[in-house]
């Protein structure tokens, strides 16, 4: 059995270790291939999309008089709708972050087929949003983007492959050289002589460089600016994401008032059904071991060794009951010494990885429910899963460092990043089939997280291995060391 413990820390950025700005400019280039699939693909997706929802949507106004017009109305929002999630999903293939979409809940849920899906989009602005985007805004920046992003590149591959296809261009008594008007401007009366294709093919090697050299900024820039759209128009709205808020919220405190109340329930009955009994059978033994004592003191010294033998066994209950509770240790020592300690008391050798330095100390609640959780991992995969060896591993995690934030300043961003996620992982070698299962011990443990805002995520085939891992979020002001 071993403990690999290894504290990490986190210093801050020499002036060597700091990224040049070559490195930042290069993270701009990764992006360039799919910024550029995105950009290239923006106009003819919003010409598909405005010659199919545009005469949808008039002929719908133009039939309003009649019974039937309103339902191509309400046609075309829904093909708005798929356009613009089309949308969202590309800019997220293109390297953006996310965009949360809106809560598609009509508004007149309960008013059965009729007010849900057919009359519920016209009472949700989300829907006229996408209309207008499919409409009108997107067709008008996707022209912009798409005219820019072709010159752009057109310009670039031209210039540095000019000098290959210029020989091929019938020049016949060719008078005007871009070249010679920009260097007229440039340096006006300057009286210089050079062969004119050479002057040519110079001038189109340095523009087509220049534009390589900044296309990843434009791809960019254009790219930022269909997601800047797309965010106001197709995203979902501060009271929609404050709405869900509140409903994770309270979906998480009745989960933790569930897993408290299974967990006293189950402690009840594990009390009564064991501890409790064999105090019951101590106390009959005590009683006639002293009532046989002066009259037979063989069998009083029988009845005292198994009174003896009763009273170990009920320690040892009540020492693993225990286990589901916080530990001296926890509260002295932290979490890496009570998991220390857990896999050193383990029948099944089990061996503890960690990244987290013994010093570490989380918020009380995050380290009894990693600890409780880790100790009902490990106490299942003895008794259920036959596993001759178990790891444990915990590490604690930071936010991803977005694109947004990617260039020069993107590793001293990743080094200043703070935990915000705790990571507990157990892994066996037994015979797997580990499901949730209501009112078993892994569904126990996963209402339990769900009440930490966390998650429990199971893989477990039959024939094993298991790995199951519980993910809690961190308080926003991350650990505290002391």
């Amino acid at each position: 059995m071993s403990t690999d413990t290894a504290a990490t820390a986190v210093a801050t950025p020499t002036p060597s270790a700091r990224p040049s700005r070559w490195a930042g400019y290069g993270s701009l280039w990764r992006r360039v291939p799919q910024e550029l699939g995105f950009l290239l693909l923006t106009m003819p997706i919003a010409i598909i999309g405005l010659s199919i929802v545009a005469p949808l949507f008039w002929t719908g106004i133009g039939s309003l008089v009649l019974v039937f017009g309103i339902f191509i109305v309400i046609a075309s929002l829904y093909v708005s709708r798929g356009f613009g999630v089309l949308e969202l999903v590309r800019l997220r293939w293109s390297g953006r972050p996310a965009i949360r979409q809106p809560l598609w809940r009509p508004r007149t849920d309960g008013a059965g087929f009729w007010g849900t899906f057919i009359f519920g989009p016209v009472a949700d602005g989300h829907y006229w949003l996408y209309l207008l985007h499919t409409m009108i805004i997107s067709p008008i920046i996707s022209i912009v983007s798409w005219t820019v992003t072709v010159v752009w590149v057109s310009i670039g591959l031209g210039g540095i492959s000019f000098w290959i296809w210029a020989r091929y261009i019938p020049m016949g008594d060719r008078e005007f050289w871009v070249h010679d008007v920009v260097l007229d401007w440039m340096f006006p009366g300057n009286t210089w002589q050079f062969d004119s294709m050479a002057g040519e093919i110079v001038f189109e090697f340095i523009l087509g460089v220049l534009f390589l050299i900044t296309l990843p900024f434009v791809t960019r820039s254009l790219t930022l600016m269909h997601q800047g759209v797309a965010r106001g128009l197709l995203g979902g709205w501060r009271s929609e994401e404050l709405r869900r808020e509140v409903a994770d919220l309270s979906a998480s405190r009745g989960a933790a008032v569930a897993a408290e109340d299974r967990s006293l329930r189950r402690l009840e009955r594990d009390i009564h059904d064991g501890p409790q009994q064999r105090l019951v059978r101590l106390q009959m033994d005590l009683a006639a071991a002293e009532r046989r004592l002066d009259t037979d003191p063989e069998a009083a010294k029988t009845l005292l060794a198994e009174a003896r033998l009763q009273a170990h066994d009920t320690l040892e209950e009540l020492r693993a009951l225990s286990r589901g509770f916080a530990p001296p240790i926890l509260q002295d020592r932290g979490l890496v010494s009570a998991l220390d300690s857990l896999a050193t008391r383990s029948p099944v050798p089990v061996r503890l990885e960690s990244t987290l330095g013994t010093e570490l100390r989380l918020p009380g609640e995050i380290e009894r429910s990693a600890y409780f959780v880790a100790a009902e991992l490990v106490t299942n995969a003895v008794k259920h899963a036959g596993a001759t060896s178990i790891r444990l591993v915990i590490s604690t995690r930071g936010d991803s460092v977005t694109d947004a934030d990617s260039g020069a300043g993107s590793v001293a961003a990743a080094a200043a990043s703070v935990p915000q996620w705790l990571d507990l992982w157990v892994i066996d070698d037994g015979i797997g089939g580990a499901a949730t299962v209501d009112g078993h011990g892994l569904s126990g443990l996963e209402e339990r997280l769900t009440g930490l805002r966390g998650v429990l995520v199971i893989d477990s085939p039959v024939g094993g291995p298991t790995t199951i891992g519980a993910h809690i979020p961190l308080p926003g002001e991350g650990a505290a060391l002391s």
